[in-house]
């Protein structure tokens, strides 16, 4: 692959001042503490401090100054990409129930090296009448699954799987509380308590939608009562209608016991929830986009659950019939009569 001379010269210079970063033990940064070149880490720990001239789904294209290297995907732990976007605002809050991180402040990894952090963070919630998955949202035990997992439902119970120092922990929480329900758009907001008090482990939402078609895309729920399943695939695209919402259509696959799990991006961001799957269809899988999610979320209080009236809501109601047919009656422009 050609490279013309000052793309060279300015790939040297990111090069050098790379090495220089890496040799201190810092990142490369500007003035206002922002990235100012792409940092891979390689699968043995090593890293590459280059911009990064191309990409595909199999490799990466550094520019080395006055060379290329060609790195295959699969020896990549992660990328920590420049900040392109470094004035995207952070909408964390303190008293906000979820949170954001902007996209240039988190490496890319592959799905396998992100289950590995965020998995904890995934959940399965269990009735009376069956079971579905969701996301912990907030450290204090707000988690994110769709309304139709624990529709008609009071008892619900959560099960964590966390990875300890040695060993691989599964705990079933009881007396989970409903927060909020929303089932028009099929979100439900629920709380759950550690007996100890202990923080939970949390998944980011994106903050700023930033979705395109084909762009890796991967789940992890409880397929079928399959506990901690991973599946991934790509957004099929962004705006797919149902009943007047847009949905993320997506080639990974959904399936019952999926309801209310995470949909993520390659930056370990919740892009959405997935709650539909088409039985007859390979590879049909919806969820509802984060942006809902966010919403519904700021918005809980409009949607707080009722343990006694648990179907309170609005209905739309049948206009009143026609009793006759024919024309409509028009209206003289001049005398104002029929």
């Amino acid at each position: 692959m050609p490279i013309s001379r000052p793309l060279a010269l300015a790939g040297a210079l990111a090069l050098s001042a790379g090495l220089a970063a890496a040799q201190s033990g810092q990142q490369p940064t500007d003035t206002q503490g922002s990235l100012t070149i792409d940092t891979i880490t390689m699968n043995d720990g090593k890293t590459i401090m280059a911009p990064i001239l191309k990409e595909t789904a199999e490799k990466v294209w550094l520019d080395m100054g006055f060379d290329v290297l060609v790195v295959p995907r699969s020896d990549i732990r992660s990328i920590l990409r420049a900040d392109a976007e470094a004035s995207e605002a952070d909408e964390g809050d303190s008293s906000a129930l979820f949170f954001t991180v902007p996209k240039s402040t988190l490496p890319e990894s592959s799905p396998r090296e992100l289950a590995r952090t965020i998995g904890e963070a995934v959940i399965k919630v269990s009735t009376p009448s069956g079971l579905g998955s969701g996301f912990i949202i907030h450290p204090e035990g707000y988690a994110i699954t769709n309304a139709h997992v624990i529709q008609g439902e009071q008892k619900l119970e959560v099960t964590l799987f966390e990875q300890g120092e040695r060993e691989f922990q599964r705990s079933t929480i009881e007396g989970v509380e409903i927060i909020a329900v929303n089932n028009h758009i099929d979100l439900a907001l629920i709380k759950i308590e550690r007996p100890d008090g202990r923080p939970f482990k949390y998944v980011p939402i994106q903050a700023t939608e930033s979705l395109a078609a084909g762009e890796e895309v991967f789940a992890i729920g409880n397929p079928l009562g399959l506990e901690r399943s991973l599946s991934t695939g790509v957004i099929a695209t962004t705006q797919r209608n149902f009943e007047g919402l847009t949905f993320i259509q997506t080639t990974t696959q959904i399936n019952p016991g999926n309801s209310g799990g995470p949909l993520f991006n390659l930056y370990g961001e919740v892009i959405g929830c997935t709650n539909m799957g088409i039985p007859s269809g390979e590879g049909l899988g919806f969820a509802i986009p984060a942006r809902y999610i966010k919403d519904f979320i700021r918005n809980n209080d409009a949607f707080a659950y009722d343990k006694n009236n648990p179907n309170s809501g609005y209905n739309y109601l049948a206009g009143p019939p026609r009793l006759q047919f024919g024309k409509p009656s028009v209206l003289d422009d001049a005398s104002g009569e029929q």
